[in-house]
């Protein structure tokens, strides 16, 4: 899950707020209402945050159209490891210069 969500919220307590959503959703005269219902019970700081779960459950379950949880950590690995493989470019770079300008100075 993409967000600062999922640093203050565990994985086990927004798959139940999903869960909740839809056991309550009948209760309930629109997906909001019962998000907020949720959101209220389970101590979850708004509604806002239960239905951007409730939405990415649904790309993740093939429901609605997206970037799965899975190809956004995917996404962000590979982020990271061509930032990692830029800094090595540089450095290699900068050492190749220092060796070359070193085999072109004349020995004593």
């Amino acid at each position: 899950m993409a967000g600062s969500s999922t640093t203050r919220y565990s994985a086990e307590l927004r798959e139940r707020a999903v869960r909740m959503v839809a056991e309550v959703r009948s209760d309930h005269d629109s997906d909001w209402a019962a998000m907020g219902r949720v959101a209220e019970l389970l101590g979850i700081g708004t509604a806002e945050t239960v239905r951007k779960w409730c939405r990415q459950a649904e790309v993740d379950g093939g429901a609605r159209p997206g970037v799965t949880s899975e190809e956004s950590a995917e996404l962000k690995r590979l982020k990271r490891e061509n930032a990692e493989l830029k800094r090595a470019n540089a450095i290699l770079k900068a050492a190749s210069a220092f060796f070359a300008a070193e085999l072109d100075r004349p020995s004593r």
